[in-house]
């Protein structure tokens, strides 16, 4: 089977990471696969090494002083699908596959993931979004909340596929052997005892809800007793403008004495150490998909706190803390802390343990037999 897989872009995000390793694990079931992307700021290829087993084709998509967010999608989409479309029945590609609404614009007809769903005000954005759901010829989602989203809003029927995790990565990041010891350590050198999230620093991940809920854990009763604490933000590729949220965000933590550590985009050979040397992950987020950053935290033993939101109970119930609204999430992080969970912590690691590309892979090659267009 000849499969095309398309991504808007080379970082590390969410949607990036897992058509990567779903990309990987196609091309280990048997299929061959291409990824297509788009390469912005002059990047040549994506943030990690690709199996060489899986085609890559980084379309150069260049900067533009000025260019405001439509304009840019436009170009996106324009770019890229200029490029595919050079090569596509050249090809012969039975199944087209794209992971988000710029690549599902420039590559239809095709089969569409929803990851999850937005609310756009930027109207060229808006549009795309809305033509990348209703146009595709089948739809995937990686959560049945996701998918009930879909179906109430549009009335689209999907199949549901949950993501993988490379849980042995960051299980090992977390073992007692001497080189992820020392990885750990390094991090904690540098950072200090930290609370970790993942993400960036935008509206969609909670960050101001997280900065509030920290100045809170900072000031309750139990405070005094533990070793100072740190936040730290990692990551933050995208392709939008958070300007004035981050700044916000600053306004914020100035005024409540919080100095978040902000690392931006970190190695793909660093982060799962940066993760399982964490005190706690943070995972407040107001919308997700799925939550693969926080079963990586899960993977790596390392106690996490999350919305109380209905698609990550669907995912994680059992594994970790949820709250609701800031002074639950300072509350929870407290006790994330403060009390060791041995069943939380086996049933976390069970859990991302239990989530494999392969399984995603085999389930999605079911998807593509049984749906043979695109």
């Amino acid at each position: 089977m000849r499969i095309a897989l398309l991504t808007y872009s080379t970082r590390p995000r969410g949607g990036v990471v897992a058509t990567l390793a779903l990309a990987e694990a196609l091309a280990r079931a048997g299929a061959s696969v291409d990824l297509w992307t788009l390469a912005r700021g002059g990047d040549t290829g994506f943030f990690r090494p690709v199996d060489p087993a899986v085609g890559v084709h980084a379309v150069p998509f260049g900067d533009r002083e000025g260019e405001s967010l439509g304009p840019r999608v436009l170009r996106s989409i324009a770019t890229l699908r200029a490029a595919f479309e050079r090569t596509r029945a050249e090809r012969g590609y039975d199944i087209v596959h794209a992971q988000d609404c710029i690549s599902a614009n420039a590559a239809a007809p095709c089969l569409r993931t929803v990851h999850h769903l937005d609310t756009f005000t930027t109207p060229e954005l808006a549009a795309c979004h809305e033509k990348a759901l209703r146009e595709p010829l089948a739809h995937l989602c990686v959560s049945a909340a996701v998918a009930a989203e879909l179906r109430a809003g549009w009335g689209i029927t999907a199949t549901v596929i949950p993501n993988g995790v490379d849980a042995a990565r960051f299980r090992a990041a977390a073992g007692p052997d001497q080189e992820a010891a020392g990885r750990r350590a390094a991090w904690r050198a540098r950072l200090g005892r930290y609370v970790l999230a993942v993400g960036g620093i935008e509206p969609r991940k909670g960050t101001l809800d997280l900065v509030e809920a920290f100045a809170l854990l900072q000031r309750d009763p139990g405070a005094a007793d533990r070793a100072p604490l740190r936040l730290v933000v990692a990551g933050g590729e995208t392709l939008f403008d958070y300007r004035d949220y981050r700044a916000a965000v600053d306004r914020r933590a100035a005024e409540l004495g919080v100095a978040p550590r902000v690392l931006g985009p970190v190695g793909h050979e660093d982060l799962p150490s940066l993760v399982a040397a964490a005190a706690a992950f943070a995972f407040p987020s107001t919308r997700e998909g799925f939550g693969l950053a926080a079963l990586e935290a899960l993977a790596a033993g390392v106690p996490v706190v999350a919305s109380d939101l209905p698609v990550l109970r669907e995912v994680f119930s059992g594994s970790v803390r949820f709250a609701a609204g800031r002074p639950a999430l300072a509350t929870a992080l407290a006790d994330a802390l403060d009390r060791d969970d041995p069943e939380l912590r086996t049933a976390g690691q069970a859990l991302a343990a239990g989530h494999s590309w392969d399984t995603a892979a085999a389930a999605h090659l079911a998807f593509y037999r049984a749906r043979p267009a695109g």
